[in-house]
């Protein structure tokens, strides 16, 4: 939609002028604003409720501007542009974004910046929620079925997990730059929810995996491992299964949308690839060297090669989620305001408002009634008291310290 000084263009929508546009009445206002693409010799007030009725039909609205009868119609919109070249202090004040270069361009930018850390808040929680399933469980399970009570996960082991899940999955996730691709799809709507069901389908589906593969180390470990069930080596071949899990759910967690390929895009990013180079060699060094510290025991190449294959049967098992089909939540269609359906004849929208209002001054006026207050008084009579009190009390401590 486009707001100019004259009509000069022909195009599928509506073109209108400002002073025709504030002379037509709500219902054809409302009839119309969807469909008007430009608006010429408009006024601040003709772009303020351009603005303030695109809102009210559910649209999300963003105004580009630079002067100061620009400032109304920023402010009031869902997001606002101001140039910051060319545009005054006041559009400046008024706008959620500065755009640096006076550069509409920079506006792709910006939308594809929004939409990646958006995704990267998602792709956390994704990772996030699996990791704390799967722990809770695997911890609950195993304490409850241990003859001594105690969790196959140790206190130290845990302390890592946490550190991998919190700060090194953020960094790691929060770090993906942005894509083209990201312009491809639909913006998600106001009313969508930060977890859809094709991401509680990845984290229940990468649950269910990880904890099946957990308890089958943990209750049969003799079917891969030579290892003595309840000894401090099994423990810590359950602890490196875990963390080799994580690692590659990590890389699963990277894709939100279906996508086959999770490894697309995964080698431009440095600080990703880092952080997993980085979480693979400190628990190398826990493993051989941490001991009665960390519950650990070096490990054998063949038990590091399988652990290793154990988590990275998550890439496929996440491939095949990602072949089931979910059906999304639909965002409901923009519901146009109650006057644009009115019947002719019904009270106006403004006359309920009004009478709301005129019953709050009836009652701010009976609050004012000699009778009224004495009462609040009286009721209340222990202020004056309480105010004497912590006065005295002020002078005191003042005395003690001066």
């Amino acid at each position: 939609m486009c707001i100019r000084d004259r009509v000069s263009t022909q195009s599928t929508g509506i073109a209108i002028e400002g002073p025709a546009f504030r002379a037509l009445p709500e219902a054809e206002l409302d009839r119309i604003i969807p469909r008007i693409q430009v608006m010429a010799r408009s006024s601040p007030e003709d772009k303020y409720k351009l603005v303030t009725r695109l809102k009210l039909h559910n649209h999300v609205v963003a105004v580009t501007g630079d002067g100061t009868n620009d400032a109304p119609a920023l402010k009031a919109a869902h997001v606002g542009f101001s140039m910051g070249i060319a545009g005054t202090e006041v559009a400046k004040e008024a706008s959620d974004i500065i755009l640096m270069d006076d550069n509409f361009s920079s506006l792709v930018k910006a939308v594809m910046w929004g939409r990646n850390v958006y995704d990267s808040i998602r792709k956390f929680l994704q990772f996030q929620l699996t990791v704390n399933v799967v722990a809770v469980s695997l911890a609950f399970i195993g304490a409850v079925t241990d003859e001594h009570g105690e969790s196959p996960l140790k206190p130290v082991q845990l302390l890592w997990v946490n550190l991998i899940m919190d700060t090194m999955a953020a960094l790691a996730l929060a770090t993906e730059p942005p894509s083209s691709a990201l312009l491809d799809r639909k913006p998600y709507g106001k009313h969508d929810p930060l977890i859809t069901r094709g991401m509680w389908k990845n984290i229940i589906g990468q649950a269910i995996y990880q904890l099946l593969i957990n308890l089958l180390v943990l209750y049969r470990p003799h079917l891969l491992f030579d290892v003595e069930p309840g000894s401090i080596y099994h423990i810590t071949i359950i602890f490196n299964t875990f963390v080799m899990c994580q690692l590659f759910n990590e890389i699963n967690s990277r894709k939100l949308n279906n996508e086959l390929n999770v490894f697309s895009g995964l080698f431009d990013n440095a600080i990703f690839l880092g952080i997993l180079g980085f979480t693979l060699v400190v628990q190398w060094i826990f493993v051989e060297f941490g001991g009665d510290f960390t519950s650990t025991r070096p490990l054998t190449s063949s038990d590091w090669f399988t652990t290793f294959l154990l988590g990275a049967g998550g890439i496929p098992w996440g491939v095949m989620l990602s072949l089931l089909p979910v059906k999304e939540k639909e965002t409901p269609a923009p519901v146009a305001p109650r006057s644009a359906s009115r019947p002719a004849g019904s009270p106006k929208v403004g006359a309920s408002k009004w009478n709301k209002a005129r019953t709050v001054i009836k009652a701010v006026n009976a609050l004012k009634q000699p009778l009224l207050i004495d009462r609040i008084r009286r009721r209340h009579s222990y202020v004056p008291f309480l105010n004497k009190l912590l006065k005295v009390f002020l002078f005191m401590l003042t005395k003690r310290f001066v």
